[in-house]
């Protein structure tokens, strides 16, 4: 496609990012504080912090269906229904079945969010930092590859980005799960005090704590200068928030970065693939560099290409893939930067398929006030820093008690002084725990593009690969048998462990494809998110996770992604990009 020489001009920029979502927002950000002309890139429309969150108020008797989705939705949507925060009043922040088709060789759920904002918008908010011992994993049981990073060398970057998110936890003193900077934490419930306890006296490796979430419970400054203000305790989150309470792109780290004037956004715009600069790399060495990208307007289907000196893609783990298998060249036939052949090899999930339930008799005097957006956690407590049970790495647990009277009242039949008592009444408590489950990257888990199937723009469909194995079914087994002895012990009663044979993908952590390592031959990228081979692109999303720990993974790659942007740009004051 040639362009001439004033219109290359004016779609040049020092930075492009890639997506818009919690690592593009991040990125964004940083790039423009530190005064780069920065184009964001978003595939989906353009969704403005506030004024784009129509049902933000609504009560349920204001939805068409109660806030429902109607059987023909779930019909036309089998994959996207599944999701537990679609309803009438979120359907706007997902993809549909059939706007962004994909290939399942294997089954997967995709869940996708294409807007400004992209998931952040939906996201569960729960945020955790790795410890030492999970970017340790790799190099001590000799799956996948070493990280090249420690914990010591992220550690200063979870700050940074904790202080200007807002997270709410509280000072646990625990090597497995490394404190933060905090606002004031949620409490537990009477019951989950009393499990807390109970755990802690039958078990000395088990720490029961209140979630770490990012929600503004106790607002500072910084907060307040992102026009942000305190969670009101809804838990009506996914569909935007008008407090800006909980973090996400649209109210903080989008607005801050437009503040500079650095930002330029563009909603509506497909990146269709990295553009690769073949006479470079005869300058450059083996590598060479990436001059820009070809982008598709969603409306006019115009394809118009966009330059930087730097390029970060944060299109979501599977997305990312995507387009670096279609960013093909002389140079990159297999997909750009893909010298080692790792390129969408070692993706990787969250087991959730462990759940129990189970009744508590005893604290009906006890209640709690409001929706907390968090639950109790417990940090992984299997093969922490070496080889213990029959299964590879291990699981973090999570778990909630609540009074549901109200529910069994509600699916009831009847009206008057009887109903309105039995609604009323706050019943019995009840305990949901579930597991979130490490899994091994490994290279049979791959996505691919499709020889023959393209989407509605023309690109190639990706094809979904991956599946659960024994080392994963060994896992869901014996947290199902601890988490039971767990509640057994603590009094609870009418125990069911079950597995809800969930497919992967619904856990939406998907990682890995494009890995960091130490080795080019092994691996993608290097300690700074950086390719090997194209030195001048940055992959700072899931898809650059060399293995998912048992935390969520959200606020490790913002710090991933913060620490990415500082060593971006100071080695282009040294010109070495």
């Amino acid at each position: 496609m040639h362009i001439n020489g004033d219109a290359r001009k004016q779609n040049t920029y020092d930075a492009i990012v890639i997506g818009s979502g919690i690592s593009g927002g991040w990125a964004a950000k940083d790039l423009c504080e530190k005064g780069l002309k920065t184009l964001v890139l978003e595939r989906g429309r353009d969704v403005k912090h506030i004024v784009d969150y129509p049902t933000a108020t609504l009560n349920p008797w204001e939805f068409p269906h109660r806030n429902r989705m109607p059987e023909d939705f779930d019909k036309a949507n089998p994959i996207a229904t599944k999701c537990y925060a679609l309803d009438e009043a979120t359907e706007q922040f997902f993809v549909k079945d059939a706007e962004h088709p994909y290939v399942q060789e294997k089954p997967f759920d995709w869940i996708k969010g294409y807007q400004v904002g992209g998931k952040s918008l939906i996201w569960a908010r729960q945020t955790q930092r790795w410890s030492k011992f999970d970017f340790e994993a790799n190099a001590r049981d000799g799956a996948a590859v070493d990280w090249p990073i420690r914990y010591e060398d992220v550690a200063p970057w979870y700050s940074h980005v904790e202080k200007f998110v807002g997270i709410s936890g509280n000072k646990d003193g625990l090597e497995t799960l490394p404190d933060g900077e905090f606002l004031k934490p949620w409490e537990l419930n009477c019951v989950e005090k009393h499990i807390q306890k109970r755990v802690a006296d039958s078990y000395k490796d088990r720490h029961v704590i209140i979630g770490r979430c990012a929600h503004l419970t106790d607002p500072q400054q910084i907060h307040y200068d992102q026009g942000r203000a305190q969670c009101q305790a809804r838990h009506l989150c996914y569909r935007g928030c008008l407090y800006g309470a909980y973090f996400s792109s649209n109210s903080s780290t989008l607005p801050w970065a437009a503040k500079t004037g650095n930002l330029t956004l563009r909603p509506d715009s497909i990146v269709h693939s990295i553009i690769y600069d073949e006479a470079s790399a005869g300058t450059l060495g083996k590598g060479g560099r990436a001059t820009g990208v070809r982008v598709i307007d969603t409306h006019t289907r115009q394809l118009t290409e966009y330059y930087a000196r730097i390029i970060f893609v944060n299109a979501a783990c599977l997305n990312t893939n995507l387009l670096l298998l279609h960013s093909t060249s002389r140079r990159f036939p297999n997909g750009l930067g893909n010298d080692s052949g790792t390129l969408g090899r070692y993706v990787a999930f969250h087991n959730y398929r462990g759940n129990i339930t189970a009744d508590y008799e005893g604290f009906e005097d006890g209640y709690y006030y409001g929706r907390r957006p968090t639950t109790a956690f417990m940090p992984n407590f299997r093969n922490v820093d070496k080889q213990e049970v029959n299964f590879q790495r291990g699981y973090m647990v999570a778990f909630s008690a609540a009074r549901s009277g109200w529910q069994r009242g509600n699916a009831e039949d009847g009206f008057g002084a009887d109903f309105k008592n039995k609604v009323t009444d706050p019943g019995a408590w009840h305990v949901f725990m579930m597991m979130q489950g490490e899994t091994v990257p490994r290279y049979e888990n791959h996505v691919r593009l499709s020889a023959d199937q393209k989407d509605p723009w023309g690109i190639p469909q990706l094809i979904t690969s991956i599946g659960y194995t024994k080392n994963d079914l060994d896992m869901m087994k014996d947290f199902l048998e601890q988490g039971a002895d767990m509640l057994d012990k603590a009094g609870c009663t009418n125990i069911n462990p079950y597995d809800d044979h969930r497919n992967p993908g619904l856990d939406i952590h998907e990682m890995g494809g494009v890995r960091m390592g130490r080795d080019p031959k092994t691996s993608m990228l290097n300690a700074y998110n950086q390719m090997h081979s194209v030195k001048n692109v940055f992959v700072t999303d899931g898809a650059a996770m060399t293995s998912t720990g048992t935390q969520n993974p959200s606020i490790t790659f913002m710090a991933l992604t913060a620490r990415a942007v500082n060593y971006a740009v100071a080695e282009m004051k040294k010109k070495n990009l």
